[in-house]
């Protein structure tokens, strides 16, 4: 993300402008996504918002990588528990449903095709590395590591906010959740188990 302002209202303008563009951006993607709507959420005006982002694109770009650094640091793997990883992603996508919506709009308006970015090694390398040492001490099965962690990651989006069968929200029942963590970190042990 962009430098933030060192004195407490710029901080507190450029947070609200981060906030207001998640919601934006979240909810109608890069193209249907209006300036005029983020900073009349934002409480400023265009000059701020392109003095701290530059312009609507690259507002977009701030947000969603801001948005990877979030679940990469949130949610760091554990390949020795692939099944905890997923269900620890399933439990983010319910608390932070604008995360997993700002990079479907990325994958819809931007990148159709390949890693969903282009310094994709940056977010993935040390999740490869570790599937790799898991898989290299017998814990979990051969294959691609790139293949079995992307595995994972849509076991763990199944009833995420891009689902096209169910998008669970953070207000239903807690037993219901319990239900499907269980059966997602099931899942993944039975598909990720040693051969």
């Amino acid at each position: 993300m962009p430098e933030q302002p060192s004195s407490s209202r710029g901080a507190a303008t450029y947070q609200r402008i981060v906030e207001a563009a998640t919601r934006e951006f979240a909810q109608y993607g890069i193209a249907g996504a209006r300036v005029e709507r983020i900073v009349a959420a934002a409480r400023t005006n265009k000059a701020q918002l392109y003095g701290y982002f530059g312009n609507k694109d690259q507002l977009f770009d701030a947000i969603f990588f801001a948005s990877l650094e979030r679940i990469t640091n949130v949610v760091p793997i554990d390949a020795d528990d692939l099944a905890d990883w997923a269900v620890r992603l399933y439990d983010e996508y319910l608390s932070r449903p604008d995360l997993i919506r700002l990079a479907t709009w990325a994958r819809l308006e931007r990148r159709p095709v390949g890693h969903l970015v282009a310094d994709h090694e940056r977010y993935d390398d040390r999740k490869l590395r570790a599937v790799a040492e898991a898989q290299a001490a017998g814990r979990i099965r051969q294959g691609a590591p790139f293949d079995l962690m992307a595995m994972v990651i849509a076991m763990s989006m199944a009833w995420s906010p891009v689902s096209n069968v169910y998008a669970a929200t953070a207000e239903e029942p807690p037993d219901v959740h319990d239900g499907r963590r269980a059966l997602l970190r099931d899942s993944v042990r039975r598909a990720v188990a040693p051969q």
